[in-house]
């Protein structure tokens, strides 16, 4: 199994890294390619990345929930088991009394066995029971089926639980390989070119003259997010030194007191749905079709958001990306 969230920070799916962005080109036909070449293929692995990143937070999510459940089934089964037992002993507490001396050694088997199946087995080839007897047996045989079934839910869950962090482990060596392309196109890159793309794709507004006018826990999740810009952008983290962009939005609300999953896709179910012309800074916006960004308004047609490896944390318009929608929390 996967240890939380500390494999979080580097799993990822696979399949839009190869699907959005293909083989990195090479040879010496790309050995000095421009920085607005360097630029849009680097943004288009981060933003399969992100894509990515934010589908195996959804994972998360579900496994948590799984695991919980996981949890009951088996202390569901557990009391089950005991139930179960004390039936079957009930039974062959019966059986021992109705025989004596020698006859005892034949019934021996049955009334030993713990395994339901085999119980039933060795009882099958016994005399009749009594009315009292066959009232027991038919009870057991209740208990045993009851115990049957959550044997069977408890191990149709794990094995739900395991398909899901397979897939995401399978998916983690696909993933660093093509994020380390990126930085290897930066790296072929003289370095005061790189430093010159790289500030490009940091500037945002001047994040003194952005008006915030809120008040109450939307006003304290604004003061959260807008205090981390600057900070670095980092696949699965969620403070209090780098955030993905579902990791800032969660941390902002959770100072605010307000609970937040880490995953955009469920953030947008975790609100009231409001229309652009609704906006209230705290407000989360999402983006992208399926969903798999989130920042947070601020107010005059600005958000604040962890945006990309390169970016980092920082402000910028709302339609600086393809908006799908927006939700207030609490």
């Amino acid at each position: 199994m996967l240890n939380g969230r500390k494999s979080l920070v580097t799993v990822f799916a696979a399949a839009a890294i190869v699907t959005s962005v293909g083989a990195l080109p090479g040879g010496s036909a790309q050995a000095n390619p421009s920085i607005e070449d360097v630029q849009h293929r680097v943004d288009r692995l981060y933003r399969a990345a992100e894509q990515a990143s934010e589908r195996y937070n959804q994972i998360h999510v579900q496994l948590t929930q799984m695991r919980g459940d996981v949890h009951s089934l088996q202390a569901d089964q557990a009391r089950q088991e005991r139930r179960t037992e004390k039936a079957r002993q009930v039974v062959a507490d019966s059986i021992v009394q109705q025989y004596e001396g020698d006859s005892l050694s034949a019934v021996g088997q049955a009334v030993v066995s713990k395994d339901p199946t085999e119980f039933v087995s060795q009882l099958t080839t016994m005399s009749a029971f009594n009315s009292m007897q066959a009232s027991q047996y038919s009870s057991f045989l209740t208990e045993a089926k009851a115990l049957q079934i959550r044997k069977e839910a408890t191990s149709s869950q794990l094995e739900k639980v395991a398909a899901l962090e397979k897939q995401a482990a399978e998916d983690k060596a696909t993933v660093d390989k093509n994020l380390a392309a990126a930085k290897g196109l930066l790296d072929k890159m003289k370095d005061d070119a790189r430093e010159r793309m790289l500030a490009a794709s940091r500037s945002s507004s001047d994040v003194s003259t952005v008006s915030v006018p809120v008040s109450g826990r939307a006003a304290a999740a604004v003061r959260y997010a807008m205090a981390q810009v600057g900070k670095a952008y980092v696949y699965g983290a969620a403070g209090p030194s780098a955030f993905d962009c579902s990791g800032l939005t969660m941390a902002a609300w959770g100072s605010a007191g307000v609970g937040l999953p880490h995953s955009s896709s469920a953030q947008y179910g975790s609100g009231t749905h409001i229309s652009e012309s609704q906006l209230q800074p705290g407000d989360l916006v999402f983006y992208y079709s399926p969903i798999s960004h989130v920042g947070m308004y601020i107010g005059n047609g600005m958000i604040v958001n962890a945006e990309n490896p390169s970016s980092g944390i920082r402000v910028t318009g709302l339609h600086t990306m393809p908006y799908v929608g927006a939700v207030r929390p609490g």
